[in-house]
């Protein structure tokens, strides 16, 4: 996982539209980057809502929101619809910026063990380096 003071990966995924989004288009501001499983489940849609309704101070901090699941773009505006989330909600299918951020890894569940999302948060500065990583 990437620590404070590690560069961030190139970003450019596409967003719940298909419009490809990329760290870069922000220039200037902080990026609050999260990942998360998958939609509409209830841990992820509580996470969700949890930026949701803080979003605004986050905005006022010169920050956005990026939702980053290997959810393909039609679930993400399903998802984005459903709970009135005001963020891009990045579909990395292939999950290489996932993996880039140190997000993917083993994982047990009722005895089994597989490779899935490492449920992240990372802060970014202006210049695209962690200054957080929960």
């Amino acid at each position: 996982m990437l620590n404070k003071g590690d560069k961030a990966p190139v970003i450019s995924l596409p967003d719940e539209t298909g419009a490809v989004i990329s760290l870069d288009d922000f220039a200037g501001k902080k990026k609050v980057v999260y990942f998360y499983p998958k939609d509409d489940t209830p841990g992820c849609t509580t996470e969700a809502c949890g930026f949701r309704d803080v979003y605004d101070d986050i905005l006022a901090k010169n920050a956005v929101v990026l939702g980053i699941s290997p959810d393909s773009s039609q679930s993400h505006v399903k998802f984005r619809d459903k709970f009135d989330l005001p963020f891009h909600l990045l579909s990395d299918v292939e999950t290489t910026v996932i993996q880039g951020f140190g997000a993917w890894g083993e994982k047990k569940n009722y005895g089994k063990t597989y490779m899935g999302i490492i449920r992240s948060t990372f802060i970014l500065d202006e210049n695209n380096v962690v200054i957080e990583a929960f």
